[in-house]
């Protein structure tokens, strides 16, 4: 049986509270509420989206960078730079879409691997480190 929207919704932003709560320095794009129910676009400060794409594939999740529009462009996203973002950030930003089969059990495993992730990728970011020292 599928999930309908409202179960979606709740795996969604189960999954949005997760990644805030466990990782410092995100910001969701877009609005919280007025959404598609099984999308999440967030950025993540001061490192590359395709880096973090990359280590996630190869945990066997998959995410794209930028958005929908510039899927295979690894420019920043123009969506995002009109919304406001400033370039570090629309530059390090991840989206998700999460299926009708998408289970809690899974949102957790992937802010696991996502919250390893950008530990690593940061640790070896000159752009983390010189924001976090002039913040």
């Amino acid at each position: 049986e599928h999930m309908n929207v409202e179960g979606m919704k709740t795996i969604r932003d189960e999954f949005l509270k997760q990644i805030m709560s466990v990782i410092p320095d995100v910001k969701l794009n877009g609005h919280p509420v007025n959404r598609l129910p099984n999308n999440i676009n967030i950025s993540v400060e001061g490192i590359e989206g395709e880096g973090m794409v990359l280590h996630l594939n190869n945990e066997g999740i998959e995410c794209s960078t930028g958005s929908a529009c510039t899927a295979s462009d690894l420019k920043a996203s123009h969506v995002l730079l009109a919304m406001g973002l400033p370039h570090g950030l629309a530059h390090g930003s991840l989206r998700f879409s999460l299926s009708s089969d998408t289970t809690i059990d899974d949102v957790e495993r992937v802010v696991e691997v996502l919250s390893h992730t950008v530990s690593t990728l940061r640790a070896i970011s000159p752009l983390y480190s010189k924001e976090k020292q002039y913040a």
